[in-house]
């Protein structure tokens, strides 16, 4: 089973990519629902309680993640000091999730899995992976998008502080997608990268199966 990881900047069609895959046979490994489902842990909402307080938490017990994000995003050193107190404590858990998922995946013999995670890199998790996909956007073109998600310039920012550099994660990919177009342009790159997996594969199998 091929094991893809997604990478780009913020705004950048990540999950869009990810997505096409799907729809080509890809299993989905979401980093970003493991990690909506670890935040509804009780051990995890109480160490957050424990850290910030209650007003961390809704009124019906689960975690406000806007919350979440106003102190981890917050400038630097607090925001970068609480950022690293919540990723010890999520992604030790997420992984276990994703890797038990993938297991799942091969085991109901999909073809291919695909990780969308905003921090694969930074989280260790292209450990997961035998092909990293860059995906690519300018950045006018990111804060439009993200513009449109209700987020400020400033907001984009304070995110992608927290990534690994651009260069760094186009250096990694084994494979470029300019997502700058229609989304028919950028499946029309998808299959043909999706194609070259099954051409490689030893017997090859059918990228439509």
């Amino acid at each position: 089973m091929h094991k893809i990881g997604i990478l780009g900047g913020v705004a950048s069609g990540k999950s869009l990519v990810a997505r096409q895959l799907t729809e080509l046979g890809a299993g989905l490994l979401d980093a970003d629902r493991a990690g909506h489902e670890v935040l509804d842990d009780r051990a995890v909402r109480e160490a957050l309680r424990c850290r910030w307080g209650g007003d961390i938490l809704e009124p019906d017990g689960r975690v406000d993640r806007s919350r979440v994000a106003e102190i981890v995003f917050a400038p630097p050193p607090a925001g970068e000091q609480e950022r690293q107190f919540l990723e010890n404590l999520l992604h030790p858990r997420i992984a276990r999730r994703l890797a038990d998922e993938q297991e799942e995946l091969a085991a109901r013999k999909y073809p291919a899995v695909v990780l969308d995670a905003p921090l694969l890199l930074e989280a260790g998790w292209d450990r997961l992976c035998d092909r990293l996909i860059f995906v690519d956007a300018a950045r006018e073109l990111r804060l439009a998008r993200a513009a449109a998600r209700g987020w400020t310039e400033q907001d984009v920012a304070r995110r992608e502080a927290a990534q690994l550099p651009l260069h760094v994660k186009r250096a990694r990919a084994d494979v470029s997608i300019d997502n700058s177009g229609t989304p028919q342009q950028t499946r029309a790159q998808v299959e043909q990268f999706w194609a070259s997996l099954a051409e490689h594969d030893n017997p090859p199998w059918s990228p439509s199966a």
